[in-house]
């Protein structure tokens, strides 16, 4: 697969530590099981500790940063515009998307390079205990137009509109520079919190939309997720919304497609979202119709629900090159 087309996202670099738990270790901790939870570097270490005695791993990490990585496995051109810290975490980062061809725009902060605690329970369903660290101190200025310029689309992560001046300088950027803008909501409990300001973002700016039920309900105040679609697509052009194991729903210019999930049990939902992300986005930059860029989506959303982590096996990507092909043809 030939790079077609580029993208440039932004978001927060974080290490993800993944450890697999029981529902009482999360009731024990005070969090809403399925919930995205900011922590400062204090209850960060405590969580570790009380961890320990499960199994524990280490991957790289943040909603944008695993499209992105998916992106260019499938031959997309990408960059990455986030803060690390200047230490080992932030190498291990860095070395990675390097190692995935990804050009980076890092910026480094005073604090260490953030950490995600990803706990797994038997269900697949995962809680994060967040660590933003330097991720947070992304700031506006750090921004530069140079950055923009040359992509064709913005891919921003959902958990950064708490930082309202940030992400309002990056959508001018992107717009001045011809993006067209794309955002995930990311969490449920961020949507909440920042609604009226992520309305007017998506009005203005946004041209695709990804949202989970959770996150379309605490957008548009409905439950029925064809309901939420609906209302999600009248402020952008395509709006998305993952319905688990049930599949996807799509729509553009009033049209509506169900596209269904690929069948599998299973393992681990981290990044099950960030997955189907690169593989719809990858059909938009091939200029495929919405069932197949949803159908690539699932091919990739099953995949990585079927291991622990947010990453594919590079053993693994051969073969679904060769799915997505056959997905192409047709």
């Amino acid at each position: 697969m030939s790079r077609k087309n580029s993208i440039v996202g932004m978001g927060n670099p974080l290490v993800d530590i993944i450890v697999r738990v029981d529902d009482d270790f999360i009731k024990k901790l005070g969090f809403k099981k399925g919930s995205m939870n900011h922590v400062d570097l204090k209850r960060r270490d405590e969580i570790l500790e009380k961890a320990k005695k499960y199994s524990v791993e280490k991957v790289t990490g943040g909603s944008v940063a695993n499209t992105i990585i998916g992106l260019s496995e499938l031959g997309v051109s990408t960059s990455y515009i986030g803060k690390l810290g200047e230490d080992r975490n932030g190498e291990f980062f860095y070395n990675d998307m390097n190692d995935n061809k990804i050009k980076t725009y890092f910026k480094y902060g005073e604090a260490g390079t953030g950490t995600a605690i990803c706990l797994i329970t038997k269900d697949s369903e995962r809680t994060f205990a967040t660590y933003l660290g330097a991720a947070i101190e992304l700031d506006a200025k750090d921004l530069v137009y140079n950055e923009f310029e040359g992509s064709e689309n913005f891919f921003l992560e959902g958990y950064m509109v708490q930082n309202h001046k940030l992400v309002k300088h990056s959508v001018d950027l992107a717009r001045k520079a011809g993006n067209k803008i794309i955002i995930d909501l990311a969490s449920f409990n961020v949507v909440e919190e920042n609604r009226e300001f992520l309305n007017g973002i998506v009005s203005e700016y946004v041209d695709i939309i990804f949202a989970n039920e959770e996150e379309s309900e605490a957008f548009t105040g409905l439950s029925d997720p064809e309901e939420g679609l609906k209302k999600i697509s009248e402020l952008c052009d395509i709006a998305v919304v993952k319905i688990g194991s049930r599949g996807s729903l799509i729509m553009k210019n009033e049209r509506k497609y169900s596209i269904k999930a690929e069948l599998t049990k299973a393992v681990d939902t981290t990044g099950a979202g960030d997955l189907y992300a690169s593989g719809f986005l990858y059909g938009i930059a091939k200029g495929l119709p919405m069932e197949k860029c949803g159908n690539i989506g699932s091919i990739l959303a099953r995949e990585i629900v079927e291991t622990f982590g947010a990453k594919i096996d590079p053993d693994r990507w051969d073969s679904l090159k060769e799915k997505i092909s056959e997905v192409e043809s047709l």
